[in-house]
């Protein structure tokens, strides 16, 4: 599996011009979209000249823009598919050794993408003392929401797991303010509920963290930071590993920067039990 277009962004966009980097930020907040549009369309979208463009597609390794988009047209259908259409698989991609090897191959390129600035970023943002942190996730990536915030509320106050009914979590957004942080899961085939949700919060101020897949959910239009992690296996079913490993890792640098707060929490419970 290639490198996305997306982690391509990921990779080089602290090193791009102004003008690269608001085409960039365009591109991620409508992706994949806005790319499949004409060079005209997408810079007068980002705000930026034709020329602008096609630097900074040239930037991303791409030798024109029909290459750019031929790639971006491959990102869509992937994106598009469904677990019936994975089902069948040669031979050669079944059992557990193919699954296991890309799985870790999955957590290993996830990292490669994830710098230890964008850590460290969304670790202060989660370790705001002033802010509640709102956790939710998709049908099968809410596990993982609800585990990072059973780890966070030993660490810090302020916690809390939106499960249940879509109805439920539009009933909290009264509670969610310009100082708050939404944490959503959502990966392939992506959760309409979750978007609507998102954009309401992002309607309210709220700093949106989103935990995705390579091929970025709508929401990340909305969100202040992205872990895009790597999911395809050989399998009818995404794997969640990456983004679980990416999730424990971020809980350990909260961990790390709540430090003397967070140690006297957890004495505290100690203390009580």
């Amino acid at each position: 599996m290639g490198t996305s277009i997306a982690e391509l962004i990921a990779d080089r966009i602290d090193a791009m011009p102004t003008g690269e980097r608001r085409a960039a930020q365009t591109l991620v907040a409508n992706y994949p979209l806005i790319g499949l549009k004409t060079v005209a369309d997408f810079s007068v979208q980002a705000g930026v000249s034709s020329p602008t463009i096609l630097r900074f597609v040239a930037r991303l390794g791409f030798h024109n823009y029909a290459e750019f988009q031929a790639r971006l047209q491959d990102e869509l259908a992937a994106q598009l598919q469904s677990p019936l259409s994975r089902t069948a698989l040669p031979a050669s991609t079944r059992g557990t050794s193919p699954a296991l090897d890309q799985t870790v191959e999955n957590i290993r390129e996830t990292f490669r993408h994830l710098s230890e600035k964008q850590l460290v970023d969304i670790g202060e943002v989660l370790a705001g003392p002033r802010a509640k942190v709102f956790l939710v996730g998709g049908r099968f990536t809410d596990p993982i929401a609800g585990y990072m915030a059973a780890h966070l509320t030993i660490v810090r106050a302020g916690v809390f797991h939106l499960s249940g009914q879509e109805s439920n979590w539009r009933d909290r957004l009264i509670d969610m303010g310009k100082r708050d942080v939404l944490v959503i899961f959502d990966i392939r085939r992506y959760q309409d509920s979750l978007l609507r949700f998102a954009e309401k919060a992002h309607q309210r101020g709220v700093q949106i963290v989103l935990f995705t897949d390579q091929w970025l959910s709508p929401i990340a239009r909305f969100a202040r930071h992205v872990v895009a992690g790597r999911t395809a296996v050989p399998s009818a079913w995404d794997s969640s590993a990456s983004l679980f490993v990416a999730a424990e890792t971020l809980i350990g640098e909260v961990t790390r920067q709540c430090d003397a707060d967070g140690a006297r929490r957890i004495r505290e419970m100690e203390n009580l039990r």
